[in-house]
């Protein structure tokens, strides 16, 4: 990496591919934004048993986040598909040792974003970008929306809201991801990222 650049932490979990594809999106955004550069990150699943059951490494896509990548973000977009609602275990154990982060203050004043999937059209979109707002809050990062400046969030079928970038990937996973939910992703993308440059110049 750039040590010039702004690590933007694009921070997600993905069972099938489609929370993943937002990520993506995501990071197409920070790295439109001069001087910043998206670092893609997921968290291992975890199991009803006390044996490690995910390699060490992951078969694809991005590396396992470490807790330094937090302390070392400039700015962080938390993914996770809905889970009744809520962020997914895999996501929530994740945060749940994230202490000593908070107590340093390695996030305090940093800005951030969420962004989720659901395989239903009214599966818990909103409540789940909500909560995983929560950790974040107390944390004390900047959290950020999609403002209705963006025109995509008034004419979406398919997902977005003003808490974040959302998609409704069907039962199957098989829903491609629409015009409207691909531009409001790179928007809050880019959004994040233009944001931790004018904090960074503060």
């Amino acid at each position: 990496m750039n040590t010039a650049q702004l690590p933007i932490l694009v921070l997600y979990y993905s069972r099938h591919g489609s929370t993943r594809k937002l990520a993506e999106l995501i990071g197409q955004g920070i790295d439109s934004v001069p001087g910043c550069e998206a670092r893609l990150r997921t968290v291992p699943a975890v199991s009803t048993v006390t044996e490690a059951t995910e390699p060490e490494v992951p078969n694809e896509g991005a590396p396992y986040v470490e807790l330094q990548d937090l302390e070392e973000c400039a700015g962080l977009a938390l993914g996770s598909p809905t889970r009744f609602g809520n962020m997914a275990s895999a996501m929530k154990y994740f945060w749940d040792g994230t202490s000593a982060q908070w107590l340093s203050g390695a996030l305090n004043s940093k800005p951030a974003c969420v962004f989720t999937s659901t395989g239903s059209l009214h599966g818990g979109q909103e409540s789940t970008l909500l909560s995983m707002m929560l950790p974040l809050l107390h944390h004390g990062m900047l959290v950020l929306g999609i403002p209705y400046t963006q025109p995509e969030l008034m004419t979406t079928s398919s997902g977005g809201t003003p808490y974040g970038a959302s998609h409704w990937s069907g039962v199957a996973g098989n829903q491609p991801i629409s015009p409207d939910t691909r531009a409001l992703a790179i928007a809050l993308g880019q959004r994040l990222a233009q944001t931790a440059v004018k904090l960074r110049s503060t």
